[in-house]
């Protein structure tokens, strides 16, 4: 196999890259940065390659669904939720077909808009923002947001800064995580009220003089084991009934 030469590359944020590649000089980017016009406008992801200044021709793509993504997206109807898109309005269409009417769609955002857009959510309508996100160029919104999720292919590669990274093949099961989130929060409020209360029955034995001392140190560790038992124990029944194993 032959090995090409490539010198001074860049990377143009949003518009594409360049390099010198065996002397020509190489462009992959959107039509915008090329200076492509067309009389129809083409509503699809494309990449275009230009050398030496001449157009040599295009890659499209297109979206393939995850299979459990309508029904998924079903049982998150009760959300808000927000589409920011850094392709264009192509697959407006077949996402309205899955998403609730509701929904709010803006396409090709940059990452700075993403994370604007995360901003304004967070800051002029007070609303706790949960970001999914797949990709680098999410980084920045995956950051600013409350909760960070990262869809990850590989477990083991890279990911970009987040509160959690998900498994691509566990994302039908995010709406059964976010209700055992739910739970959790639950769980966690009634195992402080249960420790409050051993402390005021406790308290109120001890200020009338009817806890002898060797009561006190054997209900101190039964109340603290009471609680982990009762933490442990409603968290597995939880999850048991949210997941189904």
């Amino acid at each position: 196999e032959r090995t090409l030469q490539v010198s001074d590359y860049k990377q143009l944020k949003g518009q594409g890259q360049l390099a010198l590649i065996e002397g020509k000089k190489l462009k992959l980017g959107n039509r915008n940065w090329l200076n492509i016009k067309s009389e129809q406008d083409f509503m699809q992801t494309e990449v275009w390659l230009e050398i030496e200044s001449e157009i040599k021709g295009k890659f499209i793509f297109q979206n393939k669904y995850r299979h459990d993504l309508k029904s998924t997206i079903s049982d998150l109807n009760k959300y808000n939720l927000h589409i920011l898109s850094g392709d264009n309005a192509s697959e407006k269409e077949n996402l309205m077909e899955m998403f609730p009417n509701k929904t709010k769609m803006h396409f090709q955002q940059s990452p700075q808009e993403k994370l604007n857009y995360i901003k304004t959510l967070q800051t002029k309508e007070n609303q706790k923002v949960m970001m999914v996100g797949d990709g680098l160029n999410d980084a920045g919104a995956l950051k600013q947001s409350n909760v960070g999720v990262a869809i990850a292919e590989n477990m083991n590669s890279f990911s970009p800064s987040c509160d959690a990274i998900l498994g691509s093949k566990s994302f039908q099961l995010m709406p059964k995580f976010l209700k055992m989130s739910r739970k959790g929060v639950f769980l966690v409020k009634v195992a402080f009220a249960i420790s409050f209360l051993y402390n005021i029955v406790g308290l109120a034995f001890a200020v009338t003089g009817n806890l002898q001392p060797v009561v006190a140190a054997i209900l101190m560790p039964v109340s603290s084991i009471s609680v982990v038992l009762f933490a442990t124990v409603s968290s597995w029944l939880s999850a048991y009934l949210i997941f189904g194993k």
